[in-house]
């Protein structure tokens, strides 16, 4: 099974306060020059990866961080659709 890239951001000022995470995959392509996403409301969908990264902050792997059960339950969405993720905290296009 093919594994896929995976940054998880939180919004920076989220009206909701659960599902404030975005998963982005920067290796696969929405409609250049985006790159696809998925969120809880909403799901799939394109976005710019830099322009998001700008507005939002990371998700830190700490279990005790208060968005850790969002991170977790969107993880968890996305490997029951099929995804084999590979989770890092930024995305460098050099590496693979």
């Amino acid at each position: 099974m093919d594994k896929t890239i995976v940054v998880f951001r939180r919004w920076r000022k989220s009206q909701v306060a659960s599902q404030s995470v975005i998963a982005l995959f920067p290796e696969i392509e929405h409609r250049w020059p985006l790159c696809s996403s998925y969120e809880h409301v909403g799901q799939h969908g394109g976005a710019d990866y830099t322009g998001v990264i700008s507005v939002t902050k990371p998700c830190y792997s700490s279990p005790f961080t208060a968005w850790a059960d969002d991170v977790r339950a969107l993880y968890a969405e996305l490997t029951g659709l099929g995804y084999n993720l590979v989770v890092r905290q930024r995305y460098n296009h050099r590496r693979k």
